[in-house]
Formats: C-alpha cells, structure tokens, sequence
C-alpha cells in the first residue's frame, strides 16, 4: 500500500467514525420538528401544523447567528489548535459563550414583544393561524438561550473527542421532548404553546448535560471572562458570516415561497411543505452531520497548512459520503406513502398527494448539497469568502424562489419541490465554473478543484510524507528522512538527530500503541523543511498517549525510565502533543 493510499484511509476511517455523533447532533431540532409535526396533526389541526411551517423561517435566523458564532469559533479554534496556541484558544471560547448568551437574549425579547402584541403581521394575516403563531412564538423564545449554547458546546466537544457525551445528550432531549409534548398538548391542551414549550424545555435539559463536561474543569478549554478579547469578535463573525449567510437567504426564501404557496395553492400547501421539510430534517441530518465532522478536519488543516489533507477530506467526501447520501435518497423516495401516513391518513385529502409528492422529490437534492457545502466550507476556512457570498445567495434564495415562482403557475405545488432540485444542480455546475475559470482550464485533480494556492503549506519538494504501518517502516522513514535533510543543505548531526527522533517516537506507538487492541493502526508522518528548522509531526490513531505528560510524571530521579523520550525532547527546539478529534498529534522541530 502507498503512502497517499494508507493516509485516505486513515482519514477515512476517523470521518467515518465521528460521523454517527454528528449526524446525531443534527438531528436533534429535526426530531424536535417531527414530533412537533405529529402532535400538531394528530391533536391540535392542520392550522398548528401551519403555524410550525411559518416559524421555520423565523427559527432559522437564530440558526443563522448561530452558525456565524459557532462557524466562525471553530474554524479559528481549529487554526489556533493546529498553531498549539491555548491561550488564543481559550479566548475564542470565552468570546463565543458571552456573545451566544447576549444574542439569545436579544432573540427572546423580540420573540415575546411580537407573540405578546400581536406584531407577526410580516409573518401571516391569516385571522385562524395568525394567534396561534404568536402562541408558538413565545413558547420557542424560552429555548432561545440553551439552543445557542448548544450548539456551541457540541462543536467544542467535537473537537475534544467528546462526541459520546453529546450523543448522550441528544438521546436524552429526544425523550424529554416526547414527554413533555404528551404532557403539554395531549393531556393539558396547551396546544401550540405546549409545542413550543416541550421543545424549548428539553433543549435546556440538552444543554444541562453538555455544560457539565465544562464546569467540572474537565474541558481543555476554559472561560476566561476577565479581558475579553472584545476586537476578535469581528474575526468571528468575518469567518463565520459567509457560511452562515446561506441560512439568512433562506430565512428570505422561505418566507417568500411560504407567501407563495399561500397565493397559488392555500395555507394546506404551507402545511404540506412544513410536513416534509420537518420529517426530511431527519434526513438532512446526514449530509449535515458529514459538514460537521469535515469542518472541524478542514479548519485544522488550513491551520497546519495541510494541503494534503484539504484535498483527502474531498475524496473522502465523494468516495464515501456520497454514496451513502445516495443511498439514503432511494430510500426516503421509496418510502414516500408510509412516511406521509405518519401525518396524513386520508389519501383523498389534497394535503396528502402534495406531502407524498414532496417525498418523492425533494430528497433529490441532498447529494448536491452535500458536495456544495463541502467546497463553500473550504471557501470559508481559506478566506475566499466572495466566493461563498456568490454561492450563498444562489442556494439561499435566488435558484429556489426564483424557479418557484416560474414553475408555480404551471406545477402548483410541486414547483417548490422541483425548484429545490434545480438549485442543487445548478449550484454545483457553478462551483465547477468556478474552478474551470481560476485555473484558465478544465480542473483536472483535486487541488485544482479546489482551487488551493501554489503558496499555500509546503511544496511536495519541500516536505515528506510517509506512513508507517511496522516496524519495518520506522526504520525506513528514520533513513528517508535522514536522506531528505541532507537533500535540503541540513547538516549530518541534524540529519542523524531527526532520523533518531522520529526512530523512537514513531517506534514507540508501534511498540505500545498497536499493541493496545485488536484494530488496525497507521501512523502519518509528515516532515517539512520551513527556513532554517526541520518541523516532523506523527499523527495515530492509537489510544491517546501524550509523552510529554509522560516524562513530567515520572520519577526524574530515574534517568533510566524513557530514556528514548528524554533524549528526543533534550535533542528537539520544540515538542507539542495535542488529542485531536480522537488523533494523538506530536510535533518537533529540530
């Protein structure tokens, strides 16, 4: 096996296995939407399933600043985790909590201004759904506060290896949820502030049992309210604005196509729509839960200045994440009736044939959007952020109401549907444009796909990448990399003191790691020659193993205990290990 085939598949392997927690996470507001659906159909009418489908638009502003806040944290965090600089890490989680907690509550004094006075008239004029809509909009303003900070926790804990503690949280709101809407519209006829209030109550339960993990000192990150760094704010916001734009622009259309549809087919279309839209959340979740897990490897690149991963993280998104979407789209399509019959169970009723059209095809458009959010996140992280503005503004609003409103008149209520479809494609071809233009010819590879600068990490001349999978390839990449800094004008003692050092430290994981269980383990080594320094990082996916740690917690009175660890750290500048997203990562500089 080569080494760039052994990388992917290391790389495969680690996004394959966060995966299922980060589709999880994603599925948390869409349960909530599906149970609302259900209790709003099946006990309250279809003029509360109505008014679920006017707040989608409303619920996604928050969603909006919340991705900016979240998105724009992270990446930096990533960056910063991949410089090994805690205490800019510490600052940007610091910042992203206080501005979370301000923003919610900003959000919770708009929502009960315009519930309690009746202001929702931008919303629907509707004389039977209008007062039930602004019920609903008090009940969500008291999840305001815990759905922001949520959301920010999950990412935090994603990048710490946490994932179970979130799964565990999601596990718990989905019960909660269940329960308390039982309670709230079955039994006390709450109706749609009972809806609203079972979900913003089980997202504080959410959020309780992820804040523990933080409170407990537990976290590698830390708040630190005292010198707010106040000017990184426009930093985060910079970053994460661009990937969030989107959600704005569909804050703009869907409330455009809602007006729509509530001109040319009635309220019962905004009802059908609602139905589909909440149910295939849960599908959404997956190509979510897939942007998730590659946002978090992607900022960690552009950080270290991977290129090498940048472009596996897109091969493992075709290779792996599109036929599984894939997959998932013939069977949401397949099942069409049956998930309509969840809501819906009179066939005769004009709200049935368009929900099951709906089902049939709106998912088409998933593996579109799969691929574009990959290429728009790499956009964001990198700075290209004009790019992502133009892409957002397409996706967000323009393709799908604008097909909308062409096909409306002669489609009905499908043109919604096929509207969305539409948009995907042309998304997509607009990306391959994109590309086909910056390289002044059609892309050809990855990076050129991509569109990564020449300038951009360390030229394939300027670095080595190995994989060891043995003993045997310990000694072989010790050599190569001997050879390769007398290649670059490096002197023989360093030569042989680089060689040395990654002999034991990649030895050594070999020796305990590998050892540890039953599973198949490789080592990435990556060694770049940047001026006058020689910068080798070894990256596994062993049981975390930090030797650093190890060395300043055993007995110093023994020289003999790591003697191969203490010579590497006294013959290195500079050694840092860090446990990132489940990969322990060591990196010297010689």
């Amino acid at each position: 096996m080569d080494e760039q085939t052994s990388n992917l598949k290391t790389l495969s392997r680690l996004m394959l296995r966060l995966l299922p927690v980060q589709i999880l996470l994603s599925a948390v507001g869409a349960v909530n939407g599906i149970v609302s659906s259900f209790f709003a159909n099946n006990f309250v009418g279809v003029d509360a399933m109505s008014a679920v489908g006017l707040y989608g638009p409303i619920g996604m502003l928050g969603s909006t600043i919340s991705t900016i806040l979240v998105g724009g944290s992270v990446i930096l965090c990533g960056q910063y985790i991949g410089k090994n600089s805690k205490k800019d890490m510490d600052d940007i989680f610091s910042l992203n909590i206080v501005l979370s907690v301000l923003t919610a509550l900003v959000m919770m004094g708009l929502f009960a201004v315009i519930g309690l006075f009746d202001l929702s008239d931008f919303i629907t004029t509707d004389s039977a759904v209008k007062p039930i809509f602004n019920r609903y909009l008090l009940g969500q303003a008291a999840g305001m506060i815990p759905m922001m900070l949520g959301n920010s926790a999950s990412s935090f804990l994603s990048l710490e290896n946490k994932g179970k503690r979130t799964m565990t949280a999601s596990i718990i709101y989905i019960v909660i949820n269940i329960i308390l809407n039982y309670v709230f519209v079955q039994l006390l006829k709450m109706e749609a502030l009972g809806l609203a209030l079972a979900s913003s109550l089980g997202m504080w339960v959410f959020f309780g049992v992820q804040a523990e993990y933080f409170i407990s000192g537990k976290s590698s990150f830390h708040i630190r309210l005292k010198g707010l760094p106040w000017r990184d704010m426009f930093a985060i916001i910079k970053i994460g604005l661009p990937g969030a734009v989107c959600y704005l622009y569909m804050t703009l259309r869907g409330i455009i196509v809602n007006k729509l549809l509530e001109v040319h087919v009635g309220t019962v279309g905004v009802s059908a729509f609602a139905t589909v839209n909440n149910l295939l959340g849960l599908a959404w979740s997956i190509p979510a839960g897939m942007l998730s897990v590659s946002r978090l490897i992607i900022s960690v690149s552009v950080g270290e200045e991977d290129r090498k991963t940048l472009t596996d993280v897109m091969k493992v998104m075709f290779t792996r994440y599109l036929p599984i979407m894939c997959v998932a789209v013939a069977g949401m399509i397949l099942c069409a009736v049956p998930f309509t019959r969840i809501f819906y169970r009179d066939a005769s009723e004009s709200v049935y044939t368009m929900t099951v059209s709906g089902f049939r095809i709106l998912p088409l458009c998933m593996p579109f959007a799969l691929i574009l959010n990959h290429f728009t996140c790499y956009c964001e992280a990198s700075g290209r952020q004009w790019f992502v503005h133009i892409e957002g503004f397409l996706n967000g609003v323009a393709c799908v109401a604008g097909f909308t409103a062409l096909l409306i008149p002669y489609f009905g209520m499908d043109s919604a549907y096929i509207a969305n479809v539409l948009n995907g494609v042309v998304t997509v071809l607009v990306t391959v444009v994109f590309s086909w233009i910056s390289n002044r010819h059609f892309p050809g590879n990855m990076e050129e796909y991509m569109v990564i600068p020449e300038d951009f990490g360390a030229s394939e001349e300027e670095r080595l990448d190995y994989s060891v999978e043995s003993m045997n390839d310990v000694i072989k990449v010790s050599e190569k990399i001997g050879e390769f800094c007398l290649e670059k004008g490096m002197d023989k003692r360093t030569a042989y003191m680089a060689g040395l050092a990654m002999e034991e430290m990649a030895g050594n994981v070999v020796e305990h790691g590998f050892t540890k269980d039953e599973k198949k383990h490789t080592i990435d080594i990556r060694v770049v020659k940047k001026g006058d320094d020689l910068i080798m990082r070894v990256k596994d996916d062993c049981r975390s193993f930090d030797p650093t740690k190890r060395i300043r917690t055993s007995d110093e009175g023994d020289l003999s205990s790591n003697i191969g660890i203490r010579l590497v750290l006294k013959a290195a500048k500079d050694v840092q290990y860090q446990n990132i997203l489940g990969l322990n990562v060591l990196t010297m500089k010689v």
